[in-house]
Parts: C-alpha cells; sequence; structure tokens
C-alpha cells in the first residue's frame, strides 16, 4: 500500500510536478539575486535616522518601506509629483528609482502559482503540493524501511543503479520538498480564504496624537528604539493633521508614534499568527533567507530526475510482471492465485494455471504474494505459487507476505506450490515456510504441500491433474517456459585450473560491445545452452567497465552447461543474459569489506576487487584445493595487492600442507575480523552451501563478543550471501 501511495502521485502528476518544481527551482534563485543587489540592512542604524535622512530631500513623505528582499523603498511627493525610489539603508541615499520584475521573472512567477490557468490553475497547483507531499512522506518512509529504520537513513543504499540514484536524490532533497509542499499548500488555501485568520476581526484601535508642533524625525525617541533590520514599514502622519501619528510596523508589532513628543502611544504585539504566516511565506519563497531559498531551489531542482527515474523504476515493475489475460476483481473472485517470484519466471506458471482455471469456468485473480489482504479470504479457495530466492529466502514479491498474512484474521482453503532446485540442501525452503505459517494460523488445507524442482512442466502437469481432481473436474496444465531474450556473447578466453585434483574450474571470458547491458560484478549471467528451455546462472566476475563478461565455472558430472561451456573454443558464441543481483553488492562507502569464498565463488569477489578504484580497505578469504593446482586468479590477485586494491590475501586448501578449510583461517583472524566488523565492515560470502554453512558457524563465534549476531548483520545488509 505505501508503495502504491508513492507510486500512484508520481506517476499521475510528474508533468505538473516537474514544471511547478522547475519554476519554483528558477525563482528560488532571485532571493539570492536581489541580495547581492541590495545593500544589507543593518542593525545599528535607527529608523529615526533613516527616516530624517530621506525627508531632507522630499518635501513629503507617505512611508519608508523595507521589502522582504531586503530592498528599502521611499513613496514620496515632491511639488506635487508623486514617486518611489530605492534608498540605501545605512545613508537613506538615494539609489534610483526601483526596477520592475524582468518578464522571465514575471512569466515564471505566473507559471508556478497558477500555470497560467487562473483561479482553476491555482487549485491544480494546491491539489499538485498535495501529492508533493504524499510523494515525499511516502517516500521517506520507504526509504527508511528500506533501510531499517530511521537509525539507518543515512546508511548506503543497496540496489540497481536506477534504484541507488532515486534513494540518494531522494534523502537529499526530501526534507526541502515537504517544507515546499507544506508550505505551498498553505499559501494555496490561504488564497481562498479556506484558512481563517485570527487577526482578522480585530479593529485596530484609533489613536490620536498630542496635536502639538510636528517635531524633527530624528529626534522623535519611539522611532530612535527600532532599528532599521527590524522594520516592515513606517508611515508618516499626514501634512495636515496635528493629530496624525507615526505608524512603524516591526518584527515585533505595530506602534504608533506621537509626530510632536516622540511617546509611543500605543503598541500592538505582532499576534502568533502573523509570526506563522511570515515565516511560512518565507519558507515558500526564500524572502528574507536568501541561504534557504537555494537549498530549498536545489531540492526542487532535483524533481525532474525524481520523475524520471520514479516513472522508470515504476514502468520497469511493471512490464516485468507478465499480463495475466481475464484477471477479474478480487472481491468477485472464486479463486484467488498469490505469486512469489524473483525473476518472473514463477509467474509464467501462475498465467498458465490462471488460463486452465479460466477455461474451466472459474473466475480467478492473480497478485504478489505482497499484496495479501482480507479482500483475498472472501474466495472459496486461494492457490500459492512461491519460488525460493537463494538459499531459502522470500523472493522479492513475497517478502512481506508472512508479516501480512499474520495479521489477517479469517482464513481461507489453500494450497502451497514451492519452487526451486534439489540440488540446494534447503529445496524450497520458503515454499515450506509458508505452508507451515498457513498452517499454523488454522487456514484449511486442500493439497500437501508439493514442490517442482527447475521448473519442470511435467511435475507441474501432475500437481494440475490433483488440483483438478479436488476442484472434481479435469485440471490441464500444458506449461511452456518463455524462453528470455538472450544476446550472443563470443568467447575470447578459457584458463583452466584444478585438473589434476579432479575438480576442473574455467575462468571464460567473453567479449561485450556498445549493445551489451549494463553489469556489475556479482550480477547474474544466464547461459541457455543448445536444445535447452531453462538457463544455467553464473555469478559475474567482471563490471561492464573491464569491457569483458567474465564467469567461473566448475564442471559438474553430468551438467548439461557446464560441459557445454568447458567444451567451447575461443570463437565460438553462447545466447546468454544479463540479471541484476542488487542483493549481492558492495555497500558504497569507506567501510572495510570482507570477501570469503571457496573455489568458483572467487569469481565476483575478484570482480569487487577488481573495481576497488578507492581503495577501501578490502580483505579476501579464499579456500582452494591445491595450491599448485586450482589458485584461481593467483597472478591477477598479487597485482591487487601490490597496486592497494586488495589490503590482505588468506588462502587455505584443503590438500595443501596444512589440509586447512576456510573457516580454520576465519577462526584463527577472530580479533582481527571483529575489529573491522566492529568498525563497520561488511562480509560478502560467495560459494557452495557447505561452505557458507561453515562460514556461518565460524563468524557465529567471531561476532558474539560485540553482543551482536549474524541475523542483525543480514538485517543491516552487512552479511550477504551468494550460495550455490
Amino acid at each position: 500500500m505505501l508503495r502504491r501511495i508513492h507510486s500512484l502521485p508520481g506517476v499521475v502528476f510528474a508533468i505538473v510536478l516537474t514544471v511547478i518544481a522547475v519554476s519554483g527551482a528558477f525563482l528560488s534563485v532571485t532571493p539570492a539575486l536581489d541580495r547581492l543587489a541590495n545593500p544589507a540592512v543593518s542593525s545599528e542604524v535607527s529608523v529615526a535616522t533613516l527616516a530624517e535622512a530621506v525627508s531632507a530631500r522630499h518635501q513629503e513623505i507617505d512611508k519608508i518601506s523595507v521589502r522582504p528582499s531586503g530592498a528599502v523603498t521611499v513613496s514620496y511627493a515632491d511639488n506635487g509629483a508623486s514617486g518611489t525610489e530605492l534608498v540605501d539603508p545605512a545613508t537613506g541615499a538615494s539609489l534610483g528609482a526601483p526596477q520592475p520584475l524582468s518578464a522571465p521573472v514575471r512569466w515564471m512567477t505566473e507559471l508556478h502559482r497558477s500555470l497560467f490557468l487562473g483561479d482553476s490553475g491555482k487549485i491544480g497547483t494546491g491539489v499538485a503540493a498535495i501529492a508533493m507531499l504524499a510523494l515525499s512522506l511516502s517516500g521517506i518512509l520507504l526509504l527508511m524501511r528500506s533501510l531499517g529504520g530511521w537509525r539507518g537513513y543515512f546508511a548506503p543504499i543497496r540496489g540497481n543503479l536506477l534504484t541507488r540514484l532515486h534513494g540518494e536524490i531522494s534523502r537529499f532533497a526530501v526534507i526541502g520538498l515537504m517544507l515546499s509542499s507544506l508550505s505551498g499548500l498553505f499559501m494555496s488555501a490561504d488564497t481562498f480564504g479556506f484558512i481563517p485568520d485570527p487577526s482578522a476581526s480585530a479593529m485596530p484601535a484609533m489613536v490620536s496624537g498630542s496635536g502639538g508642533s510636528v517635531a524633527p524625525v530624528g529626534g522623535l525617541f519611539g522611532l530612535q528604539s527600532i532599528s532599521v533590520a527590524d522594520l516592515r514599514e513606517l508611515t508618516f502622519p499626514a501634512p495636515n493633521d496635528p493629530t496624525d501619528v507615526y505608524t512603524a510596523v516591526t518584527t515585533q508589532g505595530e506602534a504608533s508614534v506621537d509626530a510632536s513628543t516622540g511617546a509611543v502611544l500605543a503598541f500592538t504585539p505582532a499576534n502568533a499568527w502573523d509570526r506563522a504566516r511570515e515565516t511560512i511565506i518565507m519558507l515558500h519563497t526564500g524572502r528574507g533567507a536568501w541561504a534557504l531559498g537555494l537549498l530549498l531551489g536545489a531540492a526542487s531542482g532535483s524533481v525532474p530526475l525524481l520523475g524520471v527515474t520514479g516513472v522508470l523504476m515504476w514502468w520497469r515493475r511493471r512490464s516485468s510482471r507478465p499480463a495475466i489475460a481475464g484477471n477479474v476483481a478480487a472481491r468477485m473472485a472464486d479463486t484467488v492465485i498469490l505469486v512469489g517470484s524473483e525473476g518472473n519466471t514463477t509467474w509464467g506458471f501462475a498465467g498458465t494455471l490462471h488460463a486452465a482455471l479460466t477455461a474451466a469456468g472459474h473466475r480467478v485473480h492473480t497478485a504478489p504474494m505482497n499484496a495479501l489482504s482480507s479482500v483475498h479470504l472472501g474466495a472459496e479457495r486461494m492457490l500459492i505459487l512461491t519460488a525460493t530466492y537463494g538459499d531459502g529466502a522470500a523472493p522479492a514479491s513475497a517478502d512481506k507476505f508472512l508479516a501480512r498474512l499474520a495479521g489477517l484474521k479469517g482464513n481461507v482453503p489453500v494450497a502451497v506450490l514451492g519452487f526451486g532446485d534439489r540440488g540446494f540442501p534447503h529445496f524450497s525452503r520458503f515454499g515450506q515456510e509458508v505452508s507451515e505459517a498457513v498452517a499454523a494460523k488454522g487456514w484449511p488445507v486442500m493439497m500437501a504441500l508439493k514442490r517442482i524442482d527447475r521448473q519442470s512442466a511435467q511435475e507441474f502437469a501432475a500437481w494440475g491433474r490433483d488440483l483438478g481432481t479436488v476442484l472434481g473436474h479435469e485440471l490441464e496444465l500444458s506449461h511452456r517456459a518463455r524462453l528470455p531474450k538472450t544476446a550472443p556473447f563470443e568467447l575470447l578466453s578459457s584458463e583452466l585450473y584444478g585438473e589434476a585434483v579432479g575438480a576442473p574450474v574455467a575462468i571464460l571470458r567473453f567479449a561485450t560491445d556498445r549493445r551489451s547491458p549494463d553489469f556489475e560484478a556479482g550480477d547474474i549471467l544466464g547461459v541457455l545452452p543448445p536444445g535447452e528451455t531453462m538457463p544455467r546462472f553464473y555469478s559475474l566476475a567482471s563490471s561492464a567497465r573491464d569491457g569483458f563478461l567474465e564467469i567461473c565455472v566448475r564442471l559438474r558430472q553430468g551438467g548439461v552447461c557446464s560441459s557445454y561451456l568447458h567444451g567451447m573454443e575461443p570463437g565460438e558464441s553462447i545466447a546468454a543474459f544479463v540479471r541484476t543481483n542488487a542483493r549481492f553488492r558492495p555497500i558504497m562507502g569507506r567501510a572495510p569489506l570482507i570477501l570469503i569464498g571457496a573455489g568458483a565463488g572467487i569469481g565476483p569477489l575478484t570482480g569487487f576487487v577488481r573495481a576497488n578504484d578507492d581503495r577501501r580497505p578490502v580483505h579476501l578469504y579464499w579456500g582452494g584445493r591445491s595450491p599448485s593446482s586450482d589458485f584461481l586468479y593467483e597472478h591477477e590477485l598479487a597485482e591487487h595487492l601490490a597496486e592497494k586494491r586488495l589490503t590482505s590475501l588468506t588462502t587455505s586448501f584443503s590438500r595443501g600442507p596444512d589440509g586447512s578449510y576456510i573457516q580454520d583461517r576465519l577462526a584463527a583472524d577472530a580479533p582481527k575480523l571483529r575489529e573491522l566488523i566492529r568498525h563497520g565492515a561488511q562480509v560478502l560470502v560467495c560459494g557452495g552451501r557447505d561452505m557458507a554453512d561453515a562460514v556461518t558457524q565460524a563468524l557465529g563465534g567471531v561476532v558474539r563478543p560485540l553482543g551482536i549476531d549474524l541475523a542483525t548483520l543480514k538485517s543491516d545488509g552487512r552479511y550477504v550471501e551468494d550460495v550455490y
């Protein structure tokens, strides 16, 4: 819901908000320009001194005004002709006639206030202010939620380039945008009289002077006590009325001063409403606070970039989910399908199931698992199809499901279908967690949990037949996986290690060109072997900036894709695609990195070291079998050590002289690692599941004396894994 609140006004009002923000950014510069153009108002000069100086050269003075820009103007009449001049607030010397607003400023002001649509446009800008406020509030809540709460507000932002750019700009601009939208909303409401003015009903008291002869203005004590810096307006008495008085409006209130004696006859303090209104106008326009105006202008100037990145992110989320034909409203559905997917493959299976059930006469609603709500409990049944991310985590479209489930009251008959890979020890673990969670809620179970191995269309069809039996009719699920869009990548070189120890690993380097997608080390390369419909995935050991695409591939017995890749010759090409893996990436900043891997898992870790241009502290722990046979990247890592891209390298070889494993090295370096983690280090682990489990156990003992655990580090993004 929070994301929808954030997305809807952003998409709908994108153009209007951009126009208002850009015009506001333009106008924000004018207070600073005015400040440069006008002499500074000194607190050392009294109103009496200034009034005396200007009175000396004019026959009749109407008033002296101090504008929000700091300009001091005098309205006068000489020989029956009236005029206005700018004066130096320190000396009272004339600076000539005030210049009117330039045409561009007038044009931008009208555009900003009303979009050239009169009152209708002013209403529109008020609505836009509400939209901006909703965007700002929801955006800051989304950002804090993604960073683990307000304490992590300034923590590095993880994700792809769009996500990081949008988040960093938002973090800088959100306070200014909230100030601008709140103050703009107030000014719109005030313009149309929606905000009552408590001071409007108060009638000013009529004050009369003593009626004596008018004294020189420079000697009036009541005006000598007022600084020009506090003045807003000084109205002179009418020349033909001996009982008229000077009226001085200041930041403190309004004073009436006897023109003969200089006594303060009456003083009305400025009320809280007037002060608040003046402050709000100052916050919105920057008039009287030019530095603040520039900051607010910078925040407004970021809106176009926020709009572009936000719309692109919205479109990417929207277009990445396959369209479901005949998707009825949730309230009208007899069957609800909820989908948990990381890379959208599970959505393809959901689409097949949705179509088959619809053809059988059911009213079907399909949605992400994160959309779970009480509305869905009104259906006759719920079918949950979920993948598992990594080695047991929730996929992106289901990471809020369990929390939503815990807050629901009521139940609905449910069946859970999990997707995964039997090659992982915790096969479809998140599917198991979902099944256990709905059972714990007391929801009726239509069918026992079924797990689909490696997107098997045959197993999916078998589950469909079982579901048809429960529903009382035949249900044929003929699923054809939608092949991902691939691009050819030509093999440049293949470097083979580990043959002597019976564990061949190849470092494969492929050519890229300007048409190749952007990628970073740690992202995923999906390779589609000839004649296959299911891609195999490998972690990238290079970034686009390296000018090549590189992966480490261990030859697995009977492995279709690994055998295919190991058998390639330079000049041959693969069909592959790149998928962003934002969860496995170093946090930006200068905090130390602790990289831990074994075997082919060194690939992305080497890529992280290769990209360490800032020479942040990086400590690499890696385990292999034999130093003479499978020391991957040995020479390159030595160069990185010499160049200070890599701070330290610690290796272990199970068939080496001491027969050690990587967890042994971690235990031996416990004090060093503990100190690094105490200073904010991030740990990134890549390799097989057994190695990752051993590392988890070893590091658990390392951090325990710090009063934290690995679960805390994981929630802060400081302990991340890429395991297989």
